[in-house]
């Protein structure tokens, strides 16, 4: 498995993106070959992470594009800074 981690700083709406990110970006996202699962987390004072988990990298590296893509159709006025982007393979899992 292969996971994507985005933490988000300065969110200025969390519960408007956060209802944003379920309505429409999980319908989305659940398209991508090998979906697993994805989190939306609210951290407080103005962080919001995700976690995407996919089969392999190619599920991940479509779903970051279309999170990209998301982000700057949807999101760009809630989310101003760019995420933090973390990436890599599932070692250990339960």
């Amino acid at each position: 498995m292969y996971a994507v981690i985005r933490r988000y700083e300065g969110v200025t709406e969390p519960a408007e993106a956060g209802r944003r990110v379920h309505e429409e970006f999980l319908p989305l996202v659940r398209q991508v070959q090998g979906f697993v699962a994805y989190y939306w987390v609210d951290a407080g004072d103005g962080v919001m992470v995700s976690t995407s988990v996919f089969q392999d990298r190619s599920g991940a590296e479509e779903s970051t594009h279309r999170a990209k893509d998301f982000v700057r159709d949807r999101l760009a006025a809630l989310l101003p800074q760019p995420p933090q982007v973390t990436a890599g393979e599932v070692v250990a899992a339960s």
